[in-house]
């Protein structure tokens, strides 16, 4: 009966959780400097070659027939996971000033799952997932950085205190899908997307050196690989490595973004476990009608410039103003995609898209050359052909898409730091009876850091 009413009331909880005032900033108290702590940054290329894994059937060792259906609370579940972690140091530039990078989180998930008698045809073809709300909580106190004496940082003048990440709340939902289950066993991948907050950030007066974190709230992003050992019916202990990632995607400066990766422990509560362990297989056979689709998407994105951060802390001298501020202009941008896609089973969709990009930034960035004594071409126009897939669940959109500049004259700065080539990775969300428009959010990005955050609309206008 107790565990009946937690489980329907759920919403309520969480609701009140985050409507009481006093719960934040009892939650993110600065801790004393012998705290724990952690850091890591984006990996669009990690979830790609993770993704690829979609494409095996969840496996069952056992031949027993189903159990017959139980009421409407087998679909819920929840789980109680502890994780170690470290933070990664991704090039030499991070090398020089991250100095501590361990932390600990703990998370408290929420889970659903379909069963075979809800005839969900998408549950079905990805061999019954877990869908999560979950709210982790992680002391990052422990990372900490400090720049020394170096050429690099220019005018920049070194502080005689180590700056500190801070700790952090993520809310994040969570796909989760077996590729293996047996009687004992079950094996899977996840992958998380949500947002953070740290009440600690970037600041030029007692935490000038947290490149890490430029602001309270961020977007968050996770990946793991698990196996959860059955003990009873309806719990298991699950282990696993787990990544995660916090940064405001280019939304503000510094923007190098929090990156961990580490060993998790925790107990899961699965009373659906039978039920979705001996699928009927005839539930996945039913024949998918592939066809083709054109479609256009419109975008408004918000970015600000690595030109500013890198003029302002160690091109200025101090006193001036600006000199290592915490202020900097959001510019906005835009672009149009126009795509042609093969939607060839329930799941997936895959095609090639002509980008076309707008950054109104462009005169800024071609006066900043200009002070500098560079003499480039600059357009605020760029063009881009990008190969483009898609993962389907229900209304849900996975959206992923490599591309390649056409044409792009954005000054030194987009020279020496990107590439020729272009990643985008968003969730979207279909609207019902609208055709199938769907709006949505993408990170857009450079060797995979953040460039900018868009909104997307996206319209499907011809199929054959």
């Amino acid at each position: 009966m107790i565990l009946s009413t937690l489980l329907y009331h759920h919403k309520t909880s969480f609701t009140l959780l985050f409507r009481h005032k006093v719960f934040f900033p009892l939650l993110f108290q600065r801790r004393g400097r012998g705290g724990l702590s952690n850091t890591l940054p984006s990996a669009f290329l990690f979830l790609l070659t993770i993704l690829t894994l979609s494409s095996l059937p969840a496996i069952s060792s056992a031949s027993t027939p189903p159990p017959p259906p139980s009421d409407s609370l087998r679909h819920w579940g929840f789980s109680f996971i502890a994780s170690p972690s470290r933070a990664l140091v991704m090039d030499s530039y991070q090398r020089k000033w991250q100095k501590g990078k361990s932390n600990t989180s703990v998370a408290l998930e929420l889970s659903y799952s379909s069963l075979p008698s809800d005839s969900n045809q998408y549950a079905a073809d990805f061999g019954y997932p877990t869908l999560s709300l979950g709210l982790k909580y992680s002391w990052n106190h422990g990372v900490t950085m400090q720049r020394t004496e170096d050429p690099a940082w220019g005018l920049a003048e070194m502080v005689d205190y180590e700056s500190r990440m801070g700790n952090a709340l993520m809310i994040y939902g969570r796909f989760a899908r077996p590729f293996y289950r047996g009687n004992r066993w079950e094996i899977d991948y996840s992958f998380d997307f949500g947002a953070g907050y740290t009440a600690t950030k970037y600041n030029p007066n007692n935490n000038v050196d947290n490149e890490l974190i430029g602001s309270h709230w961020n977007i968050y992003f996770g990946a793991g690989l698990h196996a959860t050992y059955r003990v009873a019916r309806q719990w298991g202990v699950r282990m696993g490595v787990d990544y995660w990632h916090l940064s405001n995607g280019a939304l503000y400066r510094p923007n190098k973004g929090a990156n961990f990766v580490g060993p998790s422990l925790g107990v899961v509560y699965y009373p659906y476990y039978e039920q979705v362990l001996h699928p009927d297989p005839m539930l996945r056979s039913r024949h998918f009608k592939g066809y083709w689709f054109s479609r256009v998407a419109l975008t408004l994105g918000a970015k600000t410039l690595n030109e500013d951060w890198q003029r302002t802390q160690f091109q200025t001298p101090k006193g001036d103003p600006d000199y290592r501020t915490s202020h900097f202009k959001l510019y906005p941008a835009y672009a149009v995609q126009l795509d042609v896609m093969r939607r060839y089973a329930l799941r997936w969709a895959s095609g090639i898209g002509l980008d076309l990009f707008y950054g109104s930034y462009s005169d800024h960035v071609k006066e900043l050359d200009e002070e500098a004594g560079h003499t480039v071409d600059h357009s605020p126009w760029s063009v881009g052909i990008a190969a483009k897939h898609e993962v389907f669940y229900g209304r849900l959109r996975l959206h992923m898409s490599l591309g390649f500049y056409l044409y792009r004259k954005m000054g030194v700065n987009a020279k020496e730091i990107e590439q020729p080539y272009y990643e985008r990775i968003g969730l979207h969300y279909e609207i019902p009876h609208l055709g199938g428009l769907t709006v949505g959010a993408n990170v857009q990005a450079h060797r995979t850091k953040a460039d900018l955050t868009e909104i997307v609309i996206t319209y499907p206008f011809l199929k054959w």
